[in-house]
């Protein structure tokens, strides 16, 4: 349980607020020099810091929410292509669907008309159209860090979550990034969503966290595990799938707690249709 020096600390919250910035400002076009100078740093050093941190060049962290924020508002609102595009910060309609199409492997119009059904025929009657497996698990010690609104938007608290455990070497190859949702999107206003971006630590670990994070325990118990491959932005038909299908055919009854995901591989470097989540769903 490592703790850093001032110094440390210093360039810890100096790149926060350029995550909270990029987060915020997915319109704008990418300025090196209001990005360093955000992290009051000189120009020449700063990136470095960032990518030594974050894993990821800043130009890379941009494309990647851009084309997120994307993908959700393709599935989820009525707005045309290029009124998305413009707000990601694609003024360029071509270069948009471009870029887009190389990320997700399709065009936006045809995501927008298959982005659901390509990974979930939502009428399906049959229990196999997600592997669905029954398990006991243990109590998982986590670091986490609240979110409100959009659930696609909880990626600026990973990214916070990111860099304040890899600064303290809190990481390793067992840990585990974990996602608690507290709200069904479908009936909840999206400003008012709560969910928690998470990592796991270690058995045993006691008062490491310092505010704005916190530790909890996900529960002991019961749960069934369901297996999705593809976007996130396409996981709420999943979602729907398992409880609104799944679950009242296999006799099974949910517990009185929120369902968390697991995330298996990591979005940085992993193409959107090879993303691998499993949704915990709590049992009775």
């Amino acid at each position: 349980m490592s703790s850093l020096s001032p110094l440390q600390q210093s360039y810890e919250r100096r790149l926060a607020r350029v995550t909270t910035y990029l987060h915020e400002h997915l319109d704008q076009p990418l300025d090196l020099q209001q990005l360093a100078d955000l992290a009051c740093m000189s120009l020449y050093h700063w990136h470095r810091i960032y990518q030594g941190v974050h894993g990821e060049s800043v130009i890379a962290t941009v494309k990647r929410l851009r084309l997120q924020k994307a993908a959700a508002l393709l599935l989820r609102s009525d707005l045309r292509i290029s009124q998305i595009a413009a707000q990601v910060g694609y003024p360029n309609l071509q270069s948009f669907t471009r870029t887009f199409s190389q990320s997700y492997g399709l065009p936006p119009a045809r995501f927008r008309r298959q982005g659901v059904t390509m990974t979930l025929a939502t009428t399906a009657p049959e229990l196999a159209a997600y592997p669905v497996s029954i398990c006991e698990i243990n109590a998982i010690p986590v670091l986490q860090l609240a979110h409100r609104g959009s659930y696609m938007g909880i990626s600026q608290s990973f990214d916070l979550l990111n860099s304040h455990a890899g600064a303290r070497g809190w990481m390793n190859a067992e840990t585990r990034w974990l996602g608690v949702f507290l709200d069904d999107p479908a009936v909840t206003p999206e400003a008012e969503l709560r969910s928690f971006a998470c990592l796991s630590l270690p058995p045993g670990w006691q008062d490491v966290a310092e505010a704005p994070f916190t530790q909890q325990s996900l529960a002991a118990g019961k749960y069934a595990v369901l297996r999705y491959q593809g976007p996130y932005s396409a996981m709420q038909a999943v979602y729907q799938w398992f409880c609104g299908q799944w679950l009242p055919a296999s006799g099974l009854e949910a517990a009185d707690a929120p369902p968390f995901e697991d995330y298996l591989n990591n979005p940085r470097c992993t193409a959107p249709a090879d993303l691998l989540t499993d949704i915990y769903l709590p049992l009775r």
